[in-house]
């Protein structure tokens, strides 16, 4: 079942940008499982919203994603929240 992911972090777009370019750069297919991804800029920092396949994809992503974050010194603790979808589409 698919979930939405969405995460309150207290980071720039220039954090998040740097963080994202060093994802890329990956070998492999590190975002395996994201089906959609937004980053919108809030007052206290960005917001983050994913749609992942899984619980499970997205748990195997955060096991790649935060011990980078954590070696860019960027904060750690932000609890997302997951919801399951009930549908989801592309028009």
């Amino acid at each position: 079942m698919a979930i939405l992911v969405k995460s309150d972090l207290p980071i720039t777009t220039d954090q998040y940008d740097a963080l994202n370019s060093r994802l890329q750069a990956l070998p492999g297919d590190t975002f395996a499982g994201c089906i959609s991804h937004a980053c919108v800029p809030t007052a206290s920092g960005l917001a983050i919203y994913d749609l992942w396949e899984s619980e499970e994809a997205m748990r195997k992503f955060m096991g790649i994603v935060m011990p980078i974050a954590q070696e860019m010194g960027l904060p750690q603790g932000a609890r997302p929240e997951i919801h399951p979808t009930h549908a989801h589409w592309t028009p």
